[in-house]
């Protein structure tokens, strides 16, 4: 196999699970971090937002090894080690959260721009306070996702910010300089007596929103003898909070697969005094748990993929969910209607009814056949 840079940076079948690995924004911050990479000495290069390992391995197929790296999702994180493994790669890489050990003495830091702009104050503030003073960011993203807030957002912590000339209409910011940095706090509010923490990139922030909030308004007693619960997709953990909360008996469990909503649930039943009694893991669906462990699940499914609406993960969810569901337990969902998810639920878990509706969401629960 031909393992070169040219060869790698076509990529035509290097996917994960929906979407393409490498796109022109990917290749666009490889080109105009080159110069820059090929001067640095090992364990020099973090890699922070990369999708399933474009730029992780073309830092690796030009040399570069000792590659820290921080993907939020963990599809992506594992998809980055069956890709390093299968191209070679495997020992020229380290997954870290995004933490200092991440970019301490890092010289090159190559970025895949967030969608949210406290994501990347988050991933800014750390860089420039544990990279090395002469550390270059090559912050990439395709233009219509690029505003110039993220600028502001770089120039909070990064002496200069240059713009490269567009390509394939992608572009990259270069950041120089930083200053001010600091490790990511999560924001806080609270609703309704309820303290929700959130660091950059969780879904809905610190707010609550509406379709956890019906969920919430209607989710019931847990099953007679029930003594723990599971929040699926937990986001900052609102609903695995306020079961503790509700329930003192009942123990929870919480999990996503996303990096920032496990910190952010971690937080959030500390904040509210429940950390005792909510387990907060990150897990890929329900992949830790075991057939017909659980009597109760919660679920706000997303319907985005990257930034587009998509309705490939849930049924993914309601699959798993069935899976740990013991017969006669329940699946307890909120989803937007407009995705009429209800055959599926009906399909892959067992008889489902409508519990609340209103202008824009759906509340079901469905019944393990």
């Amino acid at each position: 196999m031909d393992y070169s840079p040219a060869a790698l940076r076509r990529w035509p079948d290097l996917e994960g699970p929906g979407l393409p690995a490498s796109d022109a924004a990917d290749r666009l911050i490889l080109d105009e971090s080159a110069d820059a990479r090929s001067g640095t000495a090992g364990e020099a290069i973090s890699v922070i937002g990369d999708a399933y390992g474009a730029l992780a391995l073309g830092a690796a197929a030009d040399g570069g090894r000792g590659i820290r790296v921080h993907q939020d999702a963990l599809t992506g994180e594992q998809a980055l080690a069956a890709n390093a493994e299968r191209f070679g790669f495997g020992d020229a890489l380290t997954s870290l959260p995004l933490t200092a050990d991440l970019v301490r003495g890092a010289a090159v830091v190559l970025l895949r721009l967030p969608r949210s702009l406290d994501a990347l104050r988050d991933v800014a503030g750390v860089v420039a306070a544990h990279a090395d003073p002469g550390v270059v960011v090559y912050a990439g993203g395709r233009l219509k996702h690029m505003t110039l807030a993220m600028n502001d957002v770089l120039r909070e912590h990064f002496a200069r910010v240059d713009v490269t000339h567009a390509r394939q209409k992608s572009r990259v910011l270069v950041a120089r300089g930083p200053h001010g940095g600091r490790d990511p706090v999560p924001r806080r509010e609270t609703h309704d007596g309820l303290i929700v923490c959130a660091f950059g990139g969780a879904f809905a922030g610190a707010s609550i929103d509406i379709g956890t909030r019906l969920l919430l308004a209607h989710l019931p007693e847990p099953p007679a003898g029930a003594d723990a619960a599971i929040d699926l997709a937990c986001g900052t953990g609102v609903v695995a909070t306020t079961l503790a909360l509700r329930h003192p008996e009942l123990r929870v469990l919480a999990c996503d697969q996303s990096a920032a909503a496990v910190a952010s649930a971690r937080a959030t039943a500390e904040a509210n005094g429940v950390a005792d009694r909510v387990e907060v893991v990150r897990d890929d669906v329900l992949g830790s748990r075991p057939d017909g462990s659980a009597s109760f699940i919660a679920l706000n499914p997303p319907f985005h993929v990257g930034t587009a609406v998509s309705e490939s993960v849930a049924p993914r969810m309601f699959a798993d969910a069935a899976r740990v569901l013991r017969s006669g337990g329940e699946l307890w969902t909120v989803w937007n209607s407009a995705l009429r998810y209800r055959p599926a639920l009906e399909r892959l878990v067992g008889p489902t009814r409508q519990v609340a509706r209103n202008a824009k969401f759906t509340v079901t629960v469905s019944t393990r056949r």
